[in-house]
């Protein structure tokens, strides 16, 4: 150690927020633990009071985000969510419980921050982030933070923020490993860099599963979760280092973290506008999009084929583990990537057609690409994979 030994590093940034004038005698007693670490102190948590901190998602990481935001005492917390809870968010979105399944997320987060903290006001924005609302939203927050599972969100987020001129925290989870960093184009220390410095460009279609396709441990949320909200606190009251220009990482098998030195990259394009992220990300391929075109049978049709007793070959491509879970009953189990690689080919019937299936689409979609340009041009696909068929048609199926 030198210089500052054995104390707390000093600020690399000036505090994010201006203080506000006061505390109240509850908020006093309240916010007692932080008042009392020199660091923060009474002005810290002043500064928090007065902070705006806008949370993109009430799922894994905005669930402990926002509970752990509120409890430290951010005066106005938001959060940006359109989508409703399911009884599998349950596993690892702890704001939400049994009760909020089929409740708005935002609406069950803001009753839960209530709960935790009635000083907080909360924010609750039901609508979808887009290219429309994003930028303007962001110029109303001080501080961002994305937790979000999907590239074309996580791109928005970036050049809306730059735009904004606003930092964001952002983090990443999958299965047992987690990553967290922290963006702030405009930082004014002029070491300031975006998500493209770190992934200029998305990863091709279909070759980093989502937490939906290949699962995450429930309590890893919890680990990054927090991390991105002690990211938060440093911003807002001016003290430690933050994690503009570090990438961590986190292996919960090896409970082992990791840094590694982020740096602008000269070769990054300047943002000036919001594109079409989900073209930019090709949520699926081209070649899976025109497969796909006049070739997606609905679950009522594939019903419809069952019902009439039509000699067909149902070809299920998720993973063997995913097929445990759930599967529609005759269907055959041959994993995407066997497809992809020619190898499962053989297995396949040439004399009758062929329907894939996934759990939403769009890896059967990537699979019926293959088989086309391997001549099975009669082959479909189900829409809306298993999870359709279970909401449509046998609703006696569990979701995932």
């Amino acid at each position: 150690m030198s210089g500052n030994e054995g104390g707390t590093p000093q600020a690399t940034l000036p505090p994010l927020v201006e203080p506000a004038a006061e505390l109240t005698k509850d908020e006093v007693a309240r916010y007692s633990r932080h008042l009392i670490i020199p660091d923060v102190g009474v002005d810290g948590q002043k500064r928090l009071k007065n902070a705006k901190v806008l949370v993109i998602g009430a799922g894994g990481l905005g669930s402990p985000a926002l509970l752990y935001l509120a409890a430290a005492g951010v005066g106005t917390l938001g959060v940006i969510d359109f989508d409703v809870v399911d009884e599998s968010n349950l596993q690892r979105q702890v704001i939400h419980g049994v009760s909020d399944v089929g409740k708005p997320k935002a609406v069950s987060a803001k009753e839960s921050v209530a709960e935790i903290n009635p000083n907080v006001n909360f924010v609750a924005h039901t609508e979808q982030l887009t290219t429309e609302n994003a930028v303007e939203l962001f110029r109303s927050y001080d501080l961002i933070l994305d937790g979000t599972d999907n590239f074309a969100t996580r791109y928005l987020v970036n050049d809306a923020a730059v735009l904004a001129g606003k930092p964001y925290v952002w983090g990443s989870i999958f299965r047992f490993e987690g990553q967290v960093s922290v963006f702030w184009e405009d930082a004014p220390n002029g070491k300031g860099l975006n998500y493209r410095d770190l992934y200029p460009e998305p990863p091709p279609p279909g070759m980093v599963p989502s937490c939906a396709e290949g699962g995450v441990l429930g309590v890893l949320c919890a680990s990054i979760g927090s991390i991105m909200v002690t990211e938060a606190i440093k911003l807002i009251t001016g003290i430690g280092e933050p994690l503009l220009g570090r990438l961590v990482t986190y292996d919960a098998l090896e409970m082992r973290y990791r840094e590694v030195k982020i740096r602008k990259d000269p070769d990054t394009p300047k943002i000036t506008e919001l594109i079409d992220y989900e073209a930019f990300c090709g949520v699926v391929s081209d070649d899976a999009q025109q497969a796909a075109s006049n070739h997606t049978i609905t679950p009522q049709e594939l019903k419809a084929k069952f019902d009439a007793g039509e000699n067909f070959e149902l070809i299920d491509v998720r993973e063997p583990h995913e097929y445990e879970i759930v599967n529609i009953k005759g269907a055959k189990l041959i994993p995407k990537d066997r497809i992809l690689s020619g190898e499962a080919l053989a297995e396949l019937p040439q004399d009758k057609p062929i329907v894939l299936h996934c759990k939403s689409g769009a890896r059967s979609a990537e699979a019926l690409a293959a088989l086309h340009k391997a001549g099975f041009r009669d082959a479909t696909h189900l829409g809306g994979g298993v999870l359709a068929w279970a909401r449509q048609v046998d609703t006696s199926l569990p979701t995932y």
